[in-house]
């Protein structure tokens, strides 16, 4: 548990919280700009101490303060998910990219009759019950404000004791809330899943649609279908999708004769996949407002080690090094 962390994004909506009862000086300076990650300890402190300033009942604070979450407060992956046309999509887009925001323990996603459970287990320690807490309800309303509808979870198990009283618990998830459970879950009903999502960022979505224009215009020096195909890749790119069945499917054909059709334009899956997020990845550095963690997570990469291992093997430097050498030229 000691090497666990949250975004400091995140953090970010304690100082905000704070800050709005004109307390916020007391908790300590906030994180650095410099400072992508906080560790678990502090941000455990932090809500500790933050639970003592604030006036309201102690047992109810994580629930106030996850009202406050906003998709800024995940960082690049809320304003990516915001992207998304679906809840659905925005949670995939959530449970795969965690690490970069709540690095506790593993989340897993079950498909049930009714709907979806999203669990975390104990197997890297029990984080607490303000940790646990504020992290579920700030999910949950971060679907309400992903929605703007006031969505009700099916259930809620947390693994802490039961409070004295639960009843601000179920009215706050709108659903049954149980407590000394083996592992933490959320369930949410299918029929939500497929409510649209109520605006993207502005600013986010013109920056895709500026790569993607950069890169449908490189495509013109390539065969017809491979141009196709590279302009198929950068949507399914964005939301992660980067298998080959997942290419055939936007494509209308089966894996096999996409295969077949590739080989013929001497081609491979894994070399246009390559070949394509290189050009993206170029366009994306060449934008100094990007942050690399943002880079790798636009391209599909859930951690930044692996989008810098993949652009050494295209340039043979380092995408900083990359940005740096090109920004002097």
């Amino acid at each position: 548990m000691d090497e666990t962390r949250v975004a400091a994004s995140y953090v970010q909506l304690l100082f905000e919280h704070m800050a709005a009862l004109g307390r916020a000086e007391a908790l300590g300076p906030p994180p650095a700009a410099s400072e992508d990650f906080v560790a678990l300890r502090r941000w455990r402190a932090l809500l500790e101490r933050a639970r003592d300033l604030d006036p309201g009942p102690k047992s109810t604070f994580a629930l106030r303060l996850a009202r406050g979450i906003a998709p800024r407060h995940f960082g690049v992956v809320g304003f990516a998910a915001l992207a998304c046309k679906t809840l659905g999509e925005a949670l995939q887009r959530l449970e795969r990219h965690h690490r970069s925001v709540y690095d506790v323990n593993p989340a897993q996603v079950h498909v049930l009759d009714d709907g979806i459970c999203i669990e975390w287990g104990v197997e890297r320690g029990r984080p607490g019950a303000l940790v646990d807490e504020t992290a579920v309800a700030a999910l949950v309303q971060l679907t309400r404000e992903f929605t703007g509808r006031p969505l009700r979870a099916l259930a809620v198990d947390f693994v802490n004791r039961r409070p004295a009283d639960a009843r601000p618990y179920e009215d706050f998830f709108g659903g049954p809330v149980r407590f000394d459970q083996p592992s933490t879950r959320l369930l949410l009903a299918t029929r939500d899943l497929a409510l649209p999502l109520r605006g993207a960022d502005p600013a986010l979505l013109a920056l895709l649609d500026a790569q993607a224009e950069t890169l449908l215009q490189q495509v013109a020096a390539v065969s017809e279908p491979v141009g196709v195909w590279r302009q198929a890749l950068v949507g399914l790119i964005r939301a992660g999708r980067t298998q080959l069945p997942h290419l055939a499917h936007s494509l209308q054909m089966s894996p096999r004769s996409l295969q077949r059709r590739l080989a013929e334009q001497g081609q491979s899956f894994q070399a246009l996949l390559g070949q394509t997020r290189q050009q993206l990845a170029e366009a994306y550095l060449r934008d100094a407002s990007v942050e690399l963690a943002e880079v790798a997570l636009l391209l599909g990469y859930s951690e930044q080690s692996a989008f810098t291992r993949a652009f050494r093997q295209w340039t043979g430097q380092a995408p900083l090094q990359w940005r740096r050498q090109r920004r002097h030229t």
